[in-house]
C-alpha cells in the first residue's frame, strides 16, 4: 500500500476506465477539427490577474475557488480554473487576430482546477475540451458551436441531455436591466455578501443555486423584457439557425452562466440523469472579454464540455461506448530462440499499425496464455522451439478457439488480412 494518496477532491484515470475518456475527448473534438478548429495548448497556470479581470472578481471562482498562490520571485500566478481567459490571452500574445483570417478557431483540452467541496460531478480538478470563435459577430458563429456540441453528443450515443438557450444582452441594454435587477434584489431577504453582490455584479444572484435565494426571485424582472431591437434580432436568428440544424432547444430566461464576460447568446448542456451537477457543458458569447484583458475588440463565442460529467451522462444513460481494442495480437514465446523471433514480429505488427503485446518476464505457457486473455486480444501468436524448427507458428483464434500453423515468413500478413 503506497503512504500517499491522490488529493480530496481529485482522481486518477487509470485503464481500463481511462478508454473511455480518451473516447469522449475524441468524439467532442472530432466535429471541430472538421469545422476549421486548430488545436491550441496554454499552460496550467496564468496570472491571478488575467481571471481577475476575464472571469470576474464577483464571481464564485475568483472569490472561492481559485488556487492561486505566489513564486519564489514574487509572481502571482492560480492554477486555470476555466479555459476561455487563457486561450484569449494566447491568442493575443500570437497575434493570431492579425493574420487576416478571422475569427480564429481553436479547440483545445485539457485539466482545470477549483477549489470546491468534493462532490460526484464535481471535481478540485477537472477535464474539459472546449472550442472558440476568436474576432467575429456572426449569429451563425453562435450556432456553429451549439451545433458541434450537439453533433459530439450525440455521436457518443447521448441522447437524454437538453440545450439551454438565453440571450444577456449587450452594452447597450444590459445597463437597463441591471438597474431593474437591483431594485427588485434590494428588497429582498439576503444575506450580506449575496447583497454586496447586487451592486457589484446583479446577475449573479440569479445565479445562485440555494433554495432559500431562488424562492424569493419568482417575479424578478427577466433580460429577455429589456432587450434592445439589436439583440433581440440576433438572439432570433441563432435561435433560427439552430432550428433549421435540426436541433431542439429551450428558451430559458433565467439562464446567466456562471461567469462576468458573457454578453448575448448564452448557453447550456444539461443531463437530468445526474442529480445536482446536471450540467455537463456551457458557453456563449464574450465580445467584451478582449478588452478587459487588455486586447483589442474582439467579438468572440465558446464553450466547455466536461469530460468528466459527459462520462457520467453516458452511464446514467447504460451507454456502452463501442472502445477499439488495446491489443490485437499478442505473441507468447516459449524458449529463447521463439522469445527473439516473435518480438522481432510483434515490433514488424507494430509498424505497420496493428496493436500487439508481448509476454515478457519468461513466463510458462499457462500464465502466458492468461495475461493473452486479459489482454483482449482477437489473435495469440504461440511459437516454441519445435514450431521454429518446422519454420512455423501456432496462430490461434482467442474467439472462436481455433489454432492453426502459419509459416513464421507470413504470419504478419497472414495477421494483417484476418484483422481487416
Amino acid at each position: 500500500m503506497s503512504t500517499f494518496k491522490a488529493p480530496k477532491g481529485t482522481y486518477d484515470l487509470i485503464p481500463p476506465d481511462s478508454a473511455k475518456y480518451l473516447a469522449v475527448r475524441e468524439a467532442i473534438a472530432a466535429p471541430l477539427r472538421n469545422s476549421g478548429y486548430g488545436y491550441i495548448e496554454t499552460p496550467g497556470f496564468e496570472n491571478v490577474e488575467l481571471f481577475a479581470r476575464g472571469v470576474g472578481e464577483s464571481t464564485d471562482i475568483v472569490t472561492k475557488e481559485m488556487y492561486a498562490f505566489e513564486t519564489k520571485g514574487g509572481d502571482k500566478l492560480a492554477l486555470r480554473p476555466e479555459g476561455t481567459a487563457s486561450v484569449l490571452r494566447a491568442a493575443l500574445e500570437a497575434n493570431l487576430h492579425k493574420a487576416g483570417n478571422l475569427p480564429v478557431k481553436l479547440w483545445y483540452s485539457g485539466s482545470y482546477y477549483r477549489y470546491e467541496r468534493p462532490q460526484k460531478g464535481r471535481y478540485r480538478h477537472f477535464s474539459q475540451v472546449g472550442a472558440e470563435a476568436i474576432g467575429a459577430e456572426d449569429p451563425a458563429l453562435d450556432a456553429e458551436l451549439i451545433i458541434l456540441a450537439d453533433q459530439a453528443y450525440r455521436s457518443l450515443g447521448l441522447r437524454n441531455f437538453r440545450i439551454l438557450l438565453n440571450s444577456l444582452g449587450d452594452k447597450e441594454c444590459r445597463p437597463v436591466y441591471r438597474s431593474a435587477l437591483q431594485d427588485f434584489l434590494r428588497g429582498l431577504d439576503l444575506d450580506e455578501d449575496t447583497r454586496r453582490r447586487i451592486d457589484i455584479n446583479p446577475l449573479r444572484v440569479l445565479d445562485d443555486k440555494r433554495e432559500s435565494v431562488q424562492k424569493q426571485l419568482d417575479g424578478a424582472p427577466l433580460l429577455r423584457d429589456y432587450l434592445c431591437d439589436a439583440c433581440k434580432a440576433y438572439h432570433e436568428e441563432v435561435r433560427e439557425l439552430i432550428t433549421a440544424a435540426g436541433v431542439a432547444f429551450e428558451d430559458d430566461p433565467k439562464l446567466v452562466r456562471g461567469l462576468d464576460y458573457y454578453t448575448r447568446t448564452t448557453f447550456e448542456f444539461v443531463h437530468d440523469g445526474l442529480g445536482s451537477q446536471s450540467a455537463v457543458g456551457g458557453g456563449g458569447r464574450y465580445d467584451g472579454l478582449s478588452e478587459m484583458i487588455g486586447g483589442p475588440a474582439l467579438p468572440s463565442v465558446g464553450w466547455a464540455l466536461g469530460v468528466d460529467r459527459t462520462v457520467l451522462a453516458l452511464e446514467a444513460e447504460g451507454v456502452e461506448l463501442q472502445l477499439p481494442a488495446s491489443t490485437s495480437v499478442f505473441a507468447v514465446p516459449l524458449g529463447e530462440e521463439a522469445r527473439r523471433v516473435l518480438f522481432a514480429k510483434v515490433t514488424e505488427l507494430r509498424k505497420l499499425g496493428v496493436a500487439a503485446d508481448f509476454a515478457y518476464g519468461g513466463k510458462g505457457l499457462k500464465g502466458a496464455m492468461k495475461n493473452a486473455n486479459r489482454s483482449g486480444a482477437r489473435f495469440t501468436i504461440v511459437a516454441g522451439e519445435r514450431d521454429l524448427a518446422e519454420g512455423v507458428v501456432q496462430l490461434k483464434d482467442m474467439e472462436s478457439g481455433e489454432q492453426v500453423a502459419v509459416g513464421v515468413n507470413e504470419i504478419v500478413a497472414e495477421l494483417e488480412s484476418r484483422l481487416g
